[in-house]
């Protein structure tokens, strides 16, 4: 899964996706000016690729990339703080509305929920977290997937087995959980566990764990394969987080990220913000002559929301249940 230099596509970009190792696109800031433009460049990467996976981080806070004329979200930890029952309610509509607007402009699915737990110590999660009690955030987070599944989006969940405790922010630095398997499995496995038979999508944190594994959870098959697979029954895709950030150094260069995220059991692999590390990378999946899963096919939802859809009942019970809270 690689990424765009700008809003609409260029003769470069063109070629990019006519390659059959291209799975995926992600879309940034930069690719998104309004819903209108960003269904234009969908239209434009599926008359290239009618197979391509499109994929966007519109969590809502701080973490929303196309903001013009669509919905403000409230961050999870807003959703969360409603002091109200049934408050999944309220993170089953943040959800609905999010997917609904992407699915409008062609967009398949948004990398959501962040099931990591709230710590207080991770400033890069944060607000980005529904909290810091794992049966709660399950609770919740469990809404929010039924939200997106009532739209007709997949729902990823993010960042396995948790990015709360570690202090470092992996796009910088490679952050390091120094607790117990059991710590871990009583607190932040948690939602995931609790979850996995929902979730269609997983993506894995750049963050080792010591006591468990010398590798970053996204390298390791003890994570993804021994634990993930086999005992949490996961069965739906998993995207490594974006090879490029700093926390994936630690197993070398490219080459070598490509090959130890794919050996533990990664699906798809995000290359992003570096056009030169992409095109590496695509050298070297030519190489490998590394195959897209079939899996992948199932997050490709295809059932957008009318352009209309701001006219419906369903639309407007969502927006007024969220203005309720002063959460848009």
């Amino acid at each position: 899964m690689l990424d765009l230099p700008g809003l609409w596509l260029e003769a470069e970009d063109r070629q990019l996706l006519r390659q059959p190792e291209v799975a995926g696109l992600i879309l940034f800031a930069r690719n998104t000016e309004s819903p209108r433009q960003v269904a234009e460049l969908v239209r434009a990467i599926r008359a290239e690729r009618p197979d391509m996976l499109i994929a966007i981080d519109q969590e809502g806070g701080r973490v929303q990339r196309l903001r013009r004329d669509v919905l403000r979200l409230p961050a999870l930890a807003d959703v969360a703080a409603v002091d109200a029952e049934p408050v999944e309610s309220v993170a089953r509509a943040a959800a609905w509305v999010m997917a609904t607007e992407m699915l409008a402009c062609g967009i398949d699915i948004s990398f959501a929920p962040v099931l990591d737990l709230d710590h207080g110590r991770s400033q890069v999660i944060g607000n980005r977290s529904l909290g810091g009690d794992p049966d709660r955030v399950s609770r919740l987070a469990g809404a929010y997937i039924d939200g997106l599944h009532a739209a007709g989006m997949a729902a990823t969940g993010k960042h396995f087995p948790g990015h709360g405790w570690a202090e470092a922010d992996s796009h910088f630095a490679l952050p390091i959980d120094e607790r117990s398997l059991d710590d871990i499995r009583r607190t932040d496995l948690v939602p995931f566990a609790a979850l996995a038979g929902k979730l269609d999508g997983i993506m894995p944190a750049h963050v080792v764990y010591s006591q468990v594994d010398p590798l970053p959870a996204g390298f390791s098959t003890r994570w993804l394969q021994d634990i993930l697979r086999a005992d949490l029954g996961f069965d739906g895709v998993i995207f490594s987080d974006d090879l490029t950030m700093a926390g994936a150094h630690a197993v070398g260069g490219m080459d070598a990220r490509i090959d130890a995220a794919q050996a533990a059991g990664c699906d798809m692999l995000l290359i992003c913000n570096d056009r030169a590390a992409a095109e590496e990378g695509l050298v070297h999946a030519q190489k490998q002559q590394l195959q897209c899963p079939s899996r992948i096919a199932r997050m490709l939802t295809r059932t957008p929301a009318g352009s209309d859809y701001r006219a419906t009942p369903q639309w407007r019970q969502a927006v007024t249940l969220l203005r309720e809270f002063d959460l848009v």
